[in-house]
């Protein structure tokens, strides 16, 4: 079926100018993000074509050995994305600038944001979701008991930074927790930086806690914010977000829906959708799982989760997954060195997991029970 790759071939040709920027346009841009530009993309405010950022970025990388990693990373092809955008008018003349990538395992960040000048005089700006660093999945984490995390405080200033070195108006996205990101940096950009955005693009990135959606600037930009989630979506559930939603069809099922480049377009827009029952079954283990917790042992099981993790000295999840037998023996060593209210608390916390998951499967009979099945339509 077709996704990203496909839709940029029909529309190559077509300029924005005469098809505006939608939202598909802007997942490829959410995906671009995912590319490794250090060394391709100037840090400051001056800018190169993308054709120079491609060239540029294939001297420093393999094909073959992105094309291999592709096997094991839904992110491994967004440099791929270049070429496609390259074929026709829509992208060709794109420029992209103050490139930033940090990954800091001290402070549980993995952060990384770029800024695309559009041929329609309008600026982009992606911000990364999470990638297959262990510090990059304890960040997504930390979003449940933590406000205003490292990374989310980053993108905001990110964001303020960026958009003084133009006049331009200006988008904002991402996938993932980049999405997460883009929403919490348009918030909190300052009045001037928000009065010049158009939309806010959360690709299947979750949401906020009460506290921040309380706030009266996260209110305040919710009207330009659209929440784009795959029809079986978990990770766009996590939390809550207040965008507006738009569900896509994806060819994938389950978890594997996080993968943008498996949702389904047409020629101008992706193919809508529903929510399925089994995406909200999801949506409700995790909802009913984290209220069974409060911020204090939230914030305890992740750093015991992640000690298992560590232990195993890989710094990304693939690497652990090469060597299963390796990687069971650290955890369970790992397991046995924490303290004995670590332990009790982990099997405590893996129960009510368990718990959730039934608690929600019998929430989701009750409510279909509870809807009224449908009346036959009358003959006139």
């Amino acid at each position: 079926m077709p996704n990203i790759f496909d839709y940029l071939h029909w529309r190559a040709d077509v300029p924005l100018s005469v098809s505006p920027f939608n939202d598909v346009d802007n997942l490829i841009l959410s995906e671009l993000i995912y590319t490794d530009f250090a060394g391709v993309v100037p840090e400051d405010g001056s800018a190169v074509s993308l054709a120079e950022a491609r060239d540029r970025f294939f001297a420093l990388h393999d094909r073959a050995e992105i094309d291999a990693k592709a096997e094991y990373s839904y992110t491994a092809r967004a440099p791929f994305l270049m070429d496609a955008m390259l074929e026709g008018e829509r992208f060709q003349s794109l420029r992209l600038s103050c490139y930033e990538a940090v990954t800091d395992k001290e402070i549980a960040a993995q952060f990384a944001a770029v800024s695309l000048l559009l041929p329609d005089g309008t600026a982009y700006v992606a911000f990364r979701g999470t990638d297959g660093t262990v510090v990059g999945w304890k960040e997504d984490l930390i979003l449940s008991y933590q406000s205003d995390t490292p990374g989310q405080l980053r993108a905001a200033d990110y964001l303020r930074r960026t958009a003084a070195l133009t006049a331009l108006p200006i988008r904002v996205g991402g996938h993932s927790k980049g999405g997460n990101l883009a929403v919490y940096a348009a918030a909190n950009c300052g009045e001037s930086i928000r009065n010049r955005l158009l939309t806010v693009w959360n690709n299947d990135g979750p949401g906020f806690r009460d506290e921040l959606r309380a706030l009266p600037d996260y209110q305040r930009i919710q009207p330009r914010c659209v929440s784009i989630v795959p029809d079986t979506s978990v990770i766009g559930m996590l939390l809550v977000c207040d965008c507006e939603r738009r569900v896509v069809k994806s060819t994938a099922s389950n978890l594997v829906q996080h993968d943008g480049f498996t949702w389904e377009c047409g020629p101008t827009t992706f193919v809508p959708a529903e929510l399925s029952r089994k995406g909200e079954y999801y949506g409700k283990i995790v909802e009913n799982w984290v209220a069974r917790q409060d911020d204090d042992t939230l914030r305890s099981l992740v750093d015991s989760l992640f000690t298992l993790f560590e232990s195993t000295g890989d710094e990304t999840f693939h690497a652990m997954t090469e060597n299963k037998m390796k990687t069971a023996e650290n955890w369970l060593a790992a397991f046995r060195a924490l303290p004995w209210e670590k332990q009790k608390e982990l099997l405590a916390a893996t129960g009510k997991l368990l718990t959730s998951s039934g608690a929600s499967a019998m929430e989701m009979l009750d409510s279909g029970a509870n809807q009224q099945p449908e009346q036959p339509a009358r003959e006139s």
